[in-house]
């Protein structure tokens, strides 16, 4: 458990998870667990600075080149760093050269900050991702191995039941609704030592099943918009994030976003 619990600035870096698909804004921008800690520690610390690097598809080759050097020039009080999930869930991986690559991002910024924060990301059973589910644990397991050996914090969401719940993600199968970052934001919120306001793990209200016809009907449509172009952009190479620019780029005074 962390003891440091009066943070002045925070970055978050990593990929889709971490920039908070699928907890949209009015506005079609997403929010996210990241700017849900954010505005939580901002309200306890006057002047306090947040950015978030975090970019959709990306893979941790890709946050080690783009974000982890940016983040750790940024001398944040806390960072939080999540990637290598992109890498497992595809076809090809070399598990070594991921673990090796979270490694070094663990050694730039374990020294940058006051506090870096690790995380067994959360996941559900399906199609996509029962089929990297043997090395994502080998992943989560190395995180714990650099964890203790960097004073690192980690917030385990692996196998959380609440989170395990299919009410928790979006149609996309692969990202949290709104909820779930909120959950998520309340967990790494006590890991850091701070007073829990909730139960993050709370199971959801029981819900009657749904029809057989509807479950079929569910998965065609998901196979159809979501999980067939996502094959298709792993085996041609390319990523939702490509392109795309982060967020919250620099590290500056926090302001909530604008109501429409």
């Amino acid at each position: 458990m962390a003891q440091i619990t009066d943070f002045t600035s925070f970055v978050a870096v990593g990929d889709s998870f971490t920039e908070g698909m699928s907890d949209r804004l009015p506005d079609g921008s997403y929010r996210g667990w990241a700017d849900l800690l954010a505005a939580r520690l901002a309200a306890r610390s006057p002047g306090f600075r947040y950015a978030n690097l975090a970019v959709r598809g990306k893979l941790i080759g890709q946050i080690v080149t783009d974000q982890v050097g940016a983040a750790a020039g940024m001398r944040a009080d806390l960072v939080t760093l999540v990637g290598g999930l992109n890498d497992v869930l595809r076809p090809r991986v070399d598990m070594g050269r991921v673990c090796g690559l979270l490694e070094e991002a663990v050694e730039t910024l374990g020294p940058s900050c006051r506090q870096l924060v690790l995380m067994r990301s959360p996941g559900r059973h399906g199609p996509v991702l029962d089929m990297g589910r043997a090395r994502m644990e080998e992943l989560y397991a190395h995180i714990e191995v650099l964890a203790e050996r960097h004073g690192a914090v980690v917030v385990d969401l692996y196998g959380a039941p609440a989170l395990g719940d299919p009410r928790m993600w979006d149609a996309d199968r692969l990202h949290l609704t709104a909820e779930g970052h909120h959950r998520v934001a309340e967990a790494v919120w006590q890991s850091l030592g701070l007073t829990a306001q909730e139960d993050w793990n709370a199971p959801l209200p029981a819900a009657a099943p749904a029809a057989w016809l509807a479950r079929r009907t569910d998965d065609a449509r998901f196979a159809r918009r979501h999980l067939g172009p996502w094959i298709g952009r792993r085996l041609t190479g390319r990523s939702s994030g490509d392109g795309r620019a982060a967020k919250r780029p620099e590290l500056l005074p926090y302001e909530p976003p604008r109501e429409p």
